[in-house]
């Protein structure tokens, strides 16, 4: 049978795993937010022209 304690201290993540979670968390991502922000802005840009 399989001893999920040992198993678990065992374990360690994967570095790519680690690579791709700085990777992530260090990027400046646009989200549909920001998009929808952009977009209203340039329109009361264009209007008020």
């Amino acid at each position: 049978m399989i001893d999920f304690e040992e198993e678990l201290k065992k374990f360690h993540p994967s570095l790519e795993v680690d690579e791709a979670e700085e990777a992530i968390y260090n990027q400046d991502l646009t989200d549909m937010a920001d998009i929808v922000v952009g977009m209203v802005k340039d329109l009361n840009n264009k209007e008020e022209e």
